[in-house]
């Protein structure tokens, strides 16, 4: 008799450990389809964001502080000292000729600087920071694609040096007191600046 109750509970046990398997056996491909379509959502978001977007902020030690002491040579060769250049909105692009996403972000700051100019002496002052190129090549650059707004070219790279900038596209903010006010990393966009700058003005 208790071999008969030792078969029974043996055959029990053993239906519930093929049922368990059954419902894992069954869970497992719903799992595996959820990651499936999670990993489709995140190549889709992915694929379909668009550089027009605008810069992302970034950290930055120096936000809410003196900007750095750089200085640096203009196109006419003249010295550039951005401690100088307090009283005014001064917007620094770090650039390098051939950088694609610099290139691309290239006809937004065009916009940028035209719209800064209808401000008057209320307009944001623009620079290109050279990282990387001769300066005949900068010109041939501006001279094919726009853009009348100085570049400067620093000694030893210290204006990116300064500023911490280790890949381009980069556009800093700097208020008329001289403090850093925003960090924008990758491409930014005309509206995005002049949406900035006006929400700056308006708190100034």
């Amino acid at each position: 008799m208790s071999d008969v109750l030792d078969e029974s509970t043996a055959e029990a046990a053993g239906d519930d450990t093929s049922g368990g398997g059954g419902r894992r056996n069954r869970i497992a491909p719903f799992i595996v389809g959820v990651i499936a379509v999670l990993m489709v959502g995140l190549f889709v978001v992915l694929v379909g964001a668009s550089p027009d977007d605008g810069g992302t902020n970034a950290d930055s030690p120096l936000l809410g502080r003196p900007a750095p002491e750089a200085t640096g040579t203009l196109d006419d060769g003249t010295a550039f000292d951005l401690s100088r250049r307090k009283g005014s909105w001064v917007v620094l692009n770090f650039f390098d000729p051939e950088c694609i996403p610099c290139i691309r972000e290239h006809p937004e700051l065009v916009t940028f600087s035209e719209d800064q100019a209808t401000l008057g002496t209320d307009g944001a002052e623009l620079y290109s920071v050279i990282t990387r190129g001769e300066q005949d090549e900068i010109e041939a650059f501006f001279a094919e694609n726009g853009g009348d707004w100085p570049a400067v070219y620093s000694e030893a790279d210290e204006f990116p040096v300064a500023f911490g900038v280790a890949q381009v596209p980069e556009t800093w903010i700097i208020d008329p007191s001289g403090v850093v006010q925003l960090r924008l990393i990758s491409q930014v966009t005309a509206e995005q600046l002049n949406s900035i700058l006006r929400s700056y003005r308006e708190q100034y």
